[in-house]
């Protein structure tokens, strides 16, 4: 049960509710980052206006469409795997079906797929999914297909995304798209553009949709959630150029987190991804004021090293960033914190390596994910930069890094042992059916006995043991979602 990487996440094949009128069989597939996953929800919504169910038999669909990762080269090559595979399956068993690649893959490699390999008829950037019926029918009359521009407004925010193979538990609600953080590995700012936030009103009435549909937790997410800003539409950038009274009605992040969780007091709300340079303490005042807003943020430093951080255009330096996590642990007792890390990156001394271990020595983060560096074609590092660290050295120097993840990890996960946590039931566990599997605030996944208990409820448990990314306990009874959430000892 223990976890404490998580290179990609695994590719998921998403599954909606048929609707009879619907004569045509989509199957989609979505890899990398929660927003991906996302966007896969609002495709499936496109496109079953558009006459799709989607379908889980590869062999049946009529449309195949891939939702891809470009972050790292492992992220790429599982993909080319699975092109691989969904034209083999097109030339021996399906030769109508159309295959398409969605996503950050799509904006980065658009001409190489479909003019020199080949190995696609559709190609669909990130913000260009309300195309599909045009791209569609496109390729239906035996053209290819592509639509790879950015925008400066798309949102979504008028389209309601549906929930896939969902556990009718926890959703994500996207509220902010693409990113200004020029960090020098980075693809993003060049497949998902420039920063762009979503009325907070269509983000309230999704949410508000999801609790009556019995939804029992929400994770807002953005490529940088605590750079929302909502001033009546347009990019972050262009905010200095918005009228006095646009400037004096904005909607920040963190008032955005107190509207929500004023709005839904019963329900759980979480949000990713933050920037150290950007997270504020209006924001930790926020989740340190509403009972139902988690106690985790996930806060990215990918080096510990300020020499590298500079190089990696971190506008953060080793020292603010220890200082920020002391006014994480001051303002919002008992949260946890998680990290991205990266090692190897170019020019990396092993002094610069001994500077990320000990800043998470003195972190000790809650978990982790980490990697070793993986140049990006058309990244700052790429074309400024010599990936100079031989790749025996990043390996090392990744092992190391993990190595302190799993210890400061169970370290702080012991810290629940003995004590009783709100746990949210999500799911069955892998390793038994005999057990329910949910986070705690803190994100830790937590195993206990079914008994009489079901999935969406909100319960107490007392925790008896745990490894360095799980708990595991026995539930003592329900929680009163409406009162103060505090850890007990007993």
């Amino acid at each position: 049960m223990e976890k404490i990487i998580e290179e990609e996440k695994q590719g998921t094949t998403l599954k909606l509710e048929s609707k009879a009128s619907n004569t045509r069989k989509l199957f989609i597939e979505s890899y990398g980052c929660q927003m991906n996953f996302s966007d896969s929800e609002i495709v499936a919504s496109i496109l079953a206006k558009e006459g799709f169910n989607t379908t889980n038999r590869l062999e049946e669909a009529d449309l195949v469409l891939v939702n891809t990762c470009s972050i790292r080269d492992k992220a790429e090559q599982t993909v080319r795997k699975r092109l691989e595979k969904y034209n083999r399956v097109k030339r021996e068993q399906n030769p109508n079906m159309k295959v398409g690649v969605l996503g950050c893959m799509a904006e980065r490699l658009k001409a190489k797929f479909l003019e020199e390999e080949k190995i696609v008829d559709m190609v669909v950037g990130p913000d260009a999914y309300k195309d599909l019926p045009n791209l569609v029918a496109e390729v239906d009359e035996g053209r290819d297909a592509v639509n790879v521009i950015l925008s400066k407004e798309e949102t979504y925010g008028d389209i309601a995304p549906v929930r896939l193979n969902s556990n009718g538990v926890t959703a994500f609600v996207s509220i902010t798209r693409g990113c200004d953080n020029m960090c020098t590995f980075c693809v993003v700012p060049f497949t998902r553009g420039r920063e762009r936030s979503r009325d907070p009103q269509s983000i309230l009435e999704e949410i508000a949709d999801l609790v009556s549909k019995g939804f029992k937790e929400v994770t807002l997410l953005g490529q940088n959630v605590d750079s929302f800003l909502w001033y009546g539409g347009g990019l972050k950038k262009d905010f200095k150029k918005a009228s006095l009274m646009q400037q004096a009605t904005a909607v920040d992040f963190a008032q955005l987190l107190h509207m929500v969780a004023a709005a839904q007091p019963n329900l759980r709300v979480r949000f990713s991804t933050s920037n150290p340079q950007d997270i504020s303490d209006d924001v930790l005042h926020a989740i340190a004021q509403h009972r139902n807003i988690c106690n985790y943020i996930h806060l990215p430093v990918q080096s510990g090293s300020n020499r590298i951080l500079k190089e990696m255009n971190r506008l953060h330096t080793r020292e603010e960033y220890m200082a920020l996590i002391d006014r994480v642990h001051a303002i919002i007792p008992n949260c946890a914190v998680s990290q991205d890390m990266i090692s190897g990156f170019p020019t990396e001394t092993e002094e610069d390596h001994q500077d990320t271990l000990s800043l998470m020595e003195y972190v000790k983060y809650d978990y982790g994910f980490m990697f070793a560096y993986s140049e990006r074609p058309g990244t700052m590092a790429a074309r400024k930069m010599e990936d100079d660290v031989p790749e025996d050295v990043k390996k090392r120097r990744l092992n190391e890094i993990i190595d302190v993840q799993r210890r400061t990890g169970l370290e702080r996960a012991q810290f629940f042992l003995g004590k009783t946590v709100e746990v949210l039931i999500e799911k069955e566990s892998k390793r038994s059916d005999q057990h329910w599997a949910g986070r705690n605030t803190q994100n830790y996944m937590t195993i206990f006995p079914k008994d009489d208990y079901k999935v969406g409820e909100f319960v107490m448990v007392k925790v008896t043991d745990c490894t360095s990314a799980t708990l595991i306990g026995e539930a003592v009874g329900y929680s009163d979602m409406a009162g103060p959430l505090t850890i007990e000892n007993d």
